[in-house]
Formats: structure tokens, C-alpha cells, sequence
């Protein structure tokens, strides 16, 4: 049986796709981590939802590498 971390220990150096806070997505390569969910992601990108009034595709900005606290994510989904 896996514990969360050996999860994330396995999809290091993989990317990965984070929902966090605020109804964003960010996607990125994840090159490591710490025991509070501290991620460290190399060529990230956050992933805005289109609007629901809109009918238009979300919106992308690219972010570079990136550390994003652990208190921010709300899943992760290896690949």
C-alpha cells in the first residue's frame, strides 16, 4: 500500500496538474516537495476557468518555475 508522499515521489520530475485556490489550475513539472506540501515547479503555467456568463476557453499565463506554498493547493494530480 502507498502513503500520499511516496505518490508524490513518484511523479517527481513529472508533470503534474494542482488545483488551488480560487478555482485555478496551475500545471507544471514537479521537481520536489516538502513534508507541508511545499512544491518547487519548473515551466508552470496557471490555467484560468472561463467565465460561466461567457462562452470563451480559459486563459493561460505562463509562470516559469515557481514554489507554491502548501496551504494554496487543494488537489494534485499525478500523471
Amino acid at each position: 500500500m502507498s502513503r500520499p508522499l511516496d505518490v508524490l515521489t513518484a511523479a517527481l520530475n513529472k508533470k503534474v496538474i494542482l488545483k488551488v485556490r480560487g478555482r485555478r489550475e496551475i500545471r507544471g513539472i514537479l521537481r520536489s516537495y516538502d513534508p507541508h506540501l511545499n512544491l518547487y515547479l519548473e515551466d508552470a503555467e496557471m490555467i484560468y476557468p472561463p467565465k460561466e456568463e461567457e462562452n470563451q476557453e480559459s486563459e493561460t499565463e505562463t509562470l516559469g518555475n515557481i514554489i507554491l506554498r502548501g496551504d494554496n493547493v487543494i488537489l494534485i494530480s499525478p500523471p
